[in-house]
């Protein structure tokens, strides 16, 4: 009974908090855009804006000597993943799509577009050939053994690619809706860009098509960390996000035939995108077959679903980033709201979620924003001091902040019950990633085109 008192006074704390809060949305876009930034791999801008970054992985190539430079490293690390890095750029755009305003009124909109730009332009790389698309670059257990700076790397880092004979429909596929995505962002503003992110996209939705597997059984490296589990959903997802940049048939056709599923979505993450696809049918297509998938979803995570919470109000699904999961839960909240899909309690979930990360709870969970954020998140470029210092295991052990602020970045989160240190060695709840903050960042300028919206 005191446990269900101190949740139920926990609940109406966060709700309180939740209407009064308030919050610089536009400081939180500034810096999760920063945290792409200090995520870059290869040669940088002229521009860069992160001082303790220099250019990194200059050596990345393909089998054959294709030039494999740039994109994200994934995490902490300095591993370049592709699956969830096209997924964060995926939902990054369809963010930035549904809402621009939101950007632009942060005056985030173009360093917005200059964020995704940077992985586009590494997929267009990656494809290599019509049949060949590059999916790693550095081996994620070679890699994990190194703490230090991705400037000062000196081991190898082997590239591997999915084929015919080595096939990976949902890489590919997901690659695809990147790519889709994208071209629906610059197609206004840079249509040369557009089309031939358009082009690529179709060929490798083609090439997923048609050489049916699982990319992280042909990419074994991969598969400790980012195991997929079907491909179906990235070809539905693929499939749905073609359809939105072409109003061609054959990309609905597709999305039906594999997107059939009566299932509700668990999460809406880099390995699912169950949901996703729903949405994007719904609301770009005017399919209202999966709306009920969408609303189920949705009730699922709104409180007295299927969801636990915890005792100050965080919707926790699990216990490796529960942040991401809510975060990602609130985005699609938010685009089924700017569309009337439950609006009223989509809006008040995802509020009270984005508002539990930014300090609702007592602190906040976004590095350099807020009260009392993280100072050890587990990452290894800005655990170093500034250069030409040596960095390593004594800079992963050494009790004291970061010498860096890694601005924007999204930690994992607290357990079950609200429970977190700032540990730099705990890898589980204050590491960052690119998917942490992809949803996230769509949701705070969701957040920010409601105040619009409102006239706050």
């Amino acid at each position: 009974m005191a446990t269900r008192l101190m949740m139920l006074l926990g609940m109406i704390a966060l709700c309180m908090s939740g209407v009064a809060g308030q919050y610089n949305y536009d400081e939180v876009l500034e810096k999760s855009i920063l945290f792409y930034e200090a995520e870059r791999s290869g040669d940088l801008p002229a521009n860069n804006r992160i001082p303790y970054r220099g250019d990194s992985a200059l050596g990345d190539q393909g089998n054959q000597g294709q030039d494999l430079t740039g994109g994200w490293y994934d995490a902490g690390d300095h591993v370049k993943f592709g699956f969830p890095m096209a997924f964060a750029t995926t939902t990054l755009a369809w963010g930035i799509l549904e809402f621009r305003d939101g950007y632009e009124a942060a005056g985030q909109y173009n360093l917005a577009l200059d964020s995704i730009r940077w992985t586009l332009n590494y997929f267009l790389k990656a494809h290599v050939s019509d049949n060949e698309f590059y999916g790693q670059v550095g081996d994620a257990n070679t890699d994990h053994a190194y703490w230090g700076r991705p400037e000062d790397m000196t081991m190898e880092r082997p590239a591997w690619s999915i084929s015919p004979s080595a096939p990976g429909s949902d890489l590919a596929a997901e690659t695809a809706a990147a790519l889709a995505a994208g071209y629906l962002v610059f197609r206004d503003s840079d249509a040369a860009f557009a089309n031939n992110l358009l082009a690529h996209s179709r060929t490798l939705y083609d090439f997923a098509l048609n050489n049916r597997g699982i990319y992280s059984q042909s990419i074994s490296n991969a598969a400790g960390f980012y195991a997929s589990s079907a491909y179906e959903d990235e070809l539905a997802w693929g499939a749905a996000w073609l359809y939105r940049a072409t109003e061609e048939q054959e990309y609905l056709d597709r999305a039906y035939e594999f997107g059939t599923t009566t299932n509700t979505a668990w999460a809406y993450d880099w390995n699912e995108k169950i949901v996703g696809y729903q949405l994007l049918l719904t609301t770009s297509a005017g399919q209202t077959d999966f709306l009920p998938r969408v609303e189920n979803f949705l009730r699922n995570w709104f409180p007295g679903g299927s969801v636990q919470y915890t005792p100050l109000g965080l919707a926790w699904l699990a216990q490796w980033g529960p942040n991401r999961y809510a975060a990602n839960a609130a985005f699609i909240a938010l685009v089924s709201a700017k569309y009337n899909i439950l609006a009223s309690e989509s809006e008040q979930f995802a509020r009270s979620q984005i508002h539990y990360m930014l300090g609702d709870a007592g602190r906040s969970y976004v590095v350099g924003f807020g009260n009392n954020p993280p100072q050890q998140p587990h990452h290894r470029s800005s655990s170093c001091p500034d250069q030409p210092a040596e960095c390593d295991w004594d800079e992963f052990n050494q009790p004291g902040p970061n010498y860096q602020i890694l601005y924007g970045a999204l930690v994992g989160g607290p357990d079950q019950n609200d429970q977190f240190e700032d540990l730099r060695s705990d890898y589980i709840r204050n590491e960052v990633a690119n998917d942490y903050n992809a949803g996230f960042q769509g949701a705070v300028a969701a957040l920010r085109a409601i105040q619009l919206r409102d006239g706050k």
